[in-house]
């Protein structure tokens, strides 16, 4: 099997929210892992949890088994980190702040999964996950959805990508449906035409639930060789 050549950092963002970010991160780092990297994973601000172990980082934990992880910021309400922070009465978090903890941490991967979509709002001036990734010289994964929306979402996604001169590491269908309907096959071949390219993995829907071993597997298919699986976008 050839090496695969991850990226120092790797930011996980999505074209909104509830797509898929936290299982597809936690894929990333499972293959990674599986493969002898060093893992670490940042989620720079939890939203709409409350105070203790909960989150999109026990999540990855739980699936990936990759246990170097850190949280920067929590704040409990299900807002946008901006609103979040108001809503609690606290400063948000600073993302030039977290962009320096980012280069000061010894992995051979770093994840840095994004609150919402690309272009939310962490603090007043407006700072998005967006500008953490022009911050760490970061590609940036997408993930969405296959239902209806998804072709626009995802093409203003990859336009403000690349209006900021980031680089897609692909786009990455979150949760692909067991029994896909029309629209999300219409969808699935539409992506790649949007993606400029093959999708880059199509993750099964309920694999969050699934225990490390099977969300291994999971994992491989449902990512492309890039990031060391096996599935290819057959739309058929």
């Amino acid at each position: 099997m050839t090496a695969v050549s991850f990226p120092a950092v790797l930011v996980v963002s999505g074209t909104g929210t509830d797509v898929g970010k936290t299982v597809t991160t936690a894929a990333v780092a499972a293959l990674a892992a599986s493969s002898g990297l060093r893992v670490a994973v940042v989620k720079p601000v939890q939203t709409g949890e409350p105070p203790g172990p909960s989150g999109d980082l026990e999540v990855v934990r739980r699936l990936s088994g990759v246990a170097d992880t850190y949280e920067l910021a929590r704040f409990p309400d299900p807002l946008s980190p901006e609103a979040a922070a108001r809503a609690a009465g606290l400063p948000p978090l600073d993302l030039a702040v977290a962009a320096v903890f980012v280069k000061q941490l010894d992995a051979d991967l770093i994840l840095v999964e994004g609150a919402g979509g690309l272009l939310v709002r962490y603090d007043a001036a407006g700072t998005t996950i967006a500008d953490l990734a022009v911050m760490l010289s970061a590609p940036v994964l997408v993930v969405t959805t296959s239902g209806l929306g998804t072709l626009n979402h995802t093409a203003l996604t990859l336009e403000a990508l690349d209006r900021r001169r980031l680089r897609s590491a692909g786009v990455v269908i979150g949760a692909w449906p067991a029994d896909p309907g029309l629209a999300d096959r219409a969808n699935r071949i539409d992506l790649t035409v949007i993606a400029g390219g093959p999708l880059a993995g199509a993750i099964c829907s309920g694999a969050g639930l699934l225990g490390q071993a099977a969300f291994l597997v999971a994992a491989r298919a449902g990512l492309s060789a890039a990031f060391g699986g096996s599935f290819t976008d057959q739309t058929d």
